[in-house]
């Protein structure tokens, strides 16, 4: 029973929608990861991704979160 509401539940979910974004689905989403899972501040996973390579401001993670 539960597990048939569940999948009613996901079968109503809408899918995200990347489309007015500049960046990469997967780059949102690992700031984002970075964000909730490590309780860092925006500051810092700016930090993290330009040590990667990418130039995303704390801005820019804070509308994402």
């Amino acid at each position: 029973m539960a597990r048939e509401r569940g999948r009613e539940y996901a079968d109503k979910m809408m899918e995200l929608s990347y489309r007015r974004h500049r960046f990469p689905p997967v780059v949102i989403q690992h700031a984002v990861w970075l964000y909730l899972r490590f309780t860092l501040s925006y500051r810092d996973v700016e930090d993290l991704l330009a040590e990667r390579g990418l130039d995303i401001s704390y801005e820019t993670v804070r509308s994402w979160c």
